[in-house]
C-alpha cells in the first residue's frame, strides 16, 4: 500500500516508471465516473493457468491471509502492550499452553465492539465523512479505465488532514487541561479499537462485495466465478456511496490519517510515562513529515496501483482500516511504553537523515512530474530529459502513447524511489536501536512489499508496452539498487 505519484503532463501522456498504470485522457465523462457507452460490467480478466495454481493463488493464498493478517497485528499489539516488544517473551507465552490456546486466549481477552472503541471508531468515521465531503478542492481526475472511465474526485485530502491535526491537539490539550482524561486512552483501549476494526471491516467488505455484483458505480466491475478471491480482491474497481468514493475513504481518509492520528497519540503515552524522551519523538516527527509530504500530494496518489488496480475488498478495505493502523503504526506503539534515550548528537542524525531522505524521494517524484508537465521539453540534472515514448493498446483498439523517463533518478533504477522510502522506514524506527526486533515489524513488511511490486509492475508494463518496455529495461537495467537488484 505504498504511494507512488503518477500525474499526467499537459499533453495527457505519463509514464510508467514505477507502479503506475497510464494512460492518456481523451473525454471526461459524467461525475459518477461512468462513460455514456459503458452499460455492463466486464468480469475479472486473468492469466489462464492450470486448477492447481488458481486453487493455490485464488483460493489457499487469500483464506491464509484473510486468517494470518488479523492475528499478526493482535499479536503485535500484543508484543507491545504486554511482552516489552519482544518477540521471544511472545513465543513463551503462547508456547507455554499451545500456540492455538494462547492465540485464542488472547482474542477472548479483546471486548470487540466495547462501548469505547465503537464511540472512538465510529466518532472518528462520521468526522472524516464530514469533512471529506463539506472541505471544498479543486476537480482532480484519475486515469481512464480499460473500459473507458474516468473517476472524478475532489482534492481535499491535505485540508482535511490539516484541519483534523489541529482538532486533535486542540482536543489532547482541552481534555489535558481540564478533565481528568486524555486522548492517550485510544493506546489503553487499543486491542478492543483493533478487533473492532477487525469485524467492522468484514461487514463494509461483505457490503461492497455484493454492491459490486448488484449495483456497481461504474462498469469496472465483475466477477472472477471464486467467491474466496471475489472477496478478498474485491468485485468493483471504483466503488461509491452515496457519491463518495470508498477506497479514497478508507485508504486516504481512514487508513493513513489515522496512522498519523496514532503515532501522535502513542507519543503522548510516551510523554505521560516516561516525560520527554528523544528517541520517540524523532520517529514521531519523521512520521508526521512523511504523512504531510502524502496528502501534499494525494491527487498523485489516486495514480497508482492501490487506486487503479486493486479493487475494494478486504486487501485495500481491511488492509486500510485494520492493517495500517495495526502493522504500520506499530514502531510508535512500540515507543508508547520505551523510555531509553539516544541523546541529542544521534536523535540529530536520525532526523537529519530522516529528512534527506524525505527530500530525495520528493525530487524524484517532482522530476517525473516536470517531464510530464513539459511533454518531455526540461531539463532534468541540467541536460535535456531523455524519455521513451511508448505506444500501447486501450482494450478498446484506441492507440495511446506515454513517456518513460530514462534520466535523471529514473536512469539509476526503474524504482530508485523506493530506497529513500525505506531508508526513512527504516530511520523512523532506527531510534529502537537493535534490542528487539517488533519496532522493525513494519520495515520489513515494506522490503518484501515493494521488492513483489517490482515484479508486479515489471510484468503489467511488459505486456502493456511490449518492445519499447524491453528498451526501457536495456536502458535501465536495475529495479531498485543498481548492480545490486
Amino acid at each position: 500500500m505504498r504511494r507512488h505519484l503518477a500525474n499526467e503532463s499537459s499533453s495527457g501522456s505519463v509514464d510508467c516508471n514505477s507502479d503506475d498504470v497510464s494512460v492518456r485522457r481523451e473525454s471526461v465523462p459524467a461525475e459518477n465516473g461512468r462513460p455514456e457507452s459503458a452499460k455492463t460490467c466486464s468480469a475479472v480478466k486473468t492469466k489462464s493457468c492450470g486448477p492447481i495454481r488458481q486453487c493455490l493463488f485464488r483460493t489457499l493464498v487469500p483464506l491464509f491471509l484473510m486468517f494470518f493478517s488479523p492475528n499478526l497485528v493482535v499479536m503485535l499489539w500484543y508484543t507491545a502492550a504486554k511482552c516489552s516488544g519482544s518477540f521471544f517473551v511472545l513465543f513463551d507465552r503462547l508456547t507455554s499452553d499451545g500456540i492455538y490456546e494462547g492465540v485464542t486466549k488472547i482474542w477472548l481477552d479483546i471486548h470487540i465492539a466495547s462501548p469505547l472503541s465503537v464511540a472512538v471508531i465510529v466518532g472518528y468515521l462520521l468526522w472524516a465523512l464530514v469533512l471529506m465531503i463539506v472541505v471544498p478542492g479543486p476537480r482532480s481526475q484519475g486515469p481512464v479505465t480499460p473500459n473507458g472511465n474516468v473517476p472524478i474526485y475532489k482534492d481535499n485530502g491535505f485540508t482535511c488532514y490539516a484541519i483534523t491535526m489541529v482538532a486533535f491537539w486542540t482536543l489532547a490539550i482541552g481534555l489535558k487541561t481540564f478533565t481528568p482524561y486524555s486522548v492517550t486512552i485510544v493506546y489503553d483501549h487499543f486491542d478492543e479499537c483493533l478487533g473492532t476494526l477487525t469485524v467492522f471491516s468484514h461487514v463494509l467488505c461483505f457490503f461492497l462485495h455484493l454492491k459490486g455484483l448488484v449495483m456497481p458505480s461504474t462498469s469496472d466491475c465483475g466477477t472472477s466465478g471464486n467467491v474466496v478471491f471475489d472477496y478478498y480482491w474485491g468485485t468493483e474497481l471504483y466503488p461509491r456511496v452515496f457519491g463518495v468514493d470508498v477506497k479514497v475513504f478508507t485508504n486516504c481518509r481512514f487508513g493513513m490519517t489515522v496512522w498519523a492520528l496514532l503515532v501522535c497519540v502513542f507519543a503522548l503515552k510516551n510523554y505521560e510515562l516516561h516525560g520527554f524522551v528523544d528517541g520517540p519523538w524523532v520517529s514521531a516527527a519523521l512520521q508526521l513529515i512523511y504523512f504531510t509530504k502524502f496528502f501534499w500530494w494525494e491527487a498523485g496518489y489516486m495514480n497508482t496501483i492501490d487506486i487503479m488496480l486493486d479493487r475494494a475488498g478486504f486487501y485495500i478495505c481491511w488492509g486500510c482500516l485494520a492493517y495500517i493502523p495495526g502493522l504500520y503504526a506499530s514502531v510508535s506503539m512500540y515507543f508508547a511504553d520505551q523510555s531509553a534515550g539516544l541523546g541529542w548528537p544521534l536523535s540529530l542524525a536520525i532526523f537529519s537523515l530522516g529528512l534527506l531522505c524525505c527530500a530525495v524521494n520528493y525530487l524524484a517524484d517532482k522530476q517525473k512530474l516536470d517531464v510530464r508537465r513539459t511533454n518531455g521539453q526540461c531539463l532534468v540534472w541540467g541536460r535535456r530529459a531523455e524519455v521513451i515514448r511508448a505506444e500501447y493498446r486501450l482494450e478498446n483498439g484506441q492507440t495511446k502513447t506515454s513517456i518513460l523517463l530514462v534520466s535523471g533518478y529514473w536512469g539509476i533504477a526503474r524504482h530508485f524511489h523506493y530506497i529513500p522510502e525505506l531508508g526513512l522506514a527504516f530511520l523512523w524506527s532506527s531510534p529502537a536501536m537493535f534490542r528487539h526486533v517488533m519496532p522493525y515489524s513494519y520495515f520489513i513488511w515494506l522490503v518484501i512489499l515493494l521488492i513483489h511490486r517490482t515484479f508486479r509492475d515489471d510484468t503489467k508494463c511488459s505486456h502493456k508496452y511490449g518492445k519499447y518496455w524491453d528498451e526501457y529495461c536495456r536502458r535501465v537495467p536495475y529495479k531498485i539498487i543498481p548492480y545490486l537488484f
